[in-house]
């Protein structure tokens, strides 16, 4: 791997190793250009550091123990690609939702852009549907397999 490789893995890997699960928000002004883009999921996007702090405050605050381990990463020129292990227990309001004191654990899917050694942007695909049955909010639309022996 080349010398940029290695560290766009590094500065894209600081998200979720150093100022998520390290809880370190003052990192964002480290990491981040200050004209970022963070797409979410849903299309909705945070612009700048100061949005995207807010937007990550919440949810820690949301999810006190939150940690995300990153599973896997491929880089190719200024982009790396990371499998990450999202958990935590929903202690604080999140997405208007009340705390349910549950816990959860999907997979996020993270794109990040790295340019001039800062990040200008990241795409986000977490396992909301998974996260949200875990958390007891909504019920799984795929019905749970029948217990062998059931029905015999």
């Amino acid at each position: 791997m080349s010398t940029e490789t290695d560290d766009a893995t590094s500065i894209a890997r600081r998200v979720p190793e150093d100022i998520a699960t390290g809880r370190n928000l003052d990192l964002i002004d480290e990491v981040y250009a200050e004209d970022c883009v963070e797409h979410g999921p849903f299309g909705e996007e945070a612009r700048g550091r100061d949005e995207l702090r807010e937007e990550l405050g919440a949810y820690l605050d949301a999810f006190p123990d939150f940690e995300a381990k990153v599973e896997d990463t491929v880089t190719e020129g200024d982009i790396v690609a990371m499998r990450v292990t999202l958990s935590g227990t929903h202690e604080g309001s999140f997405m208007g939702m009340e705390p349910t004191n549950e816990s959860f654990s999907v997979q996020n899917m993270v794109f990040t852009r790295v340019e001039d050694g800062m990040i200008v942007e990241r795409w986000l695909q977490p396992d909301t549907l998974g996260m949200l049955v875990q958390l007891g909010v909504i019920e799984s639309p795929v019905p749970a397999p029948a217990s062998p022996g059931a029905g015999d």
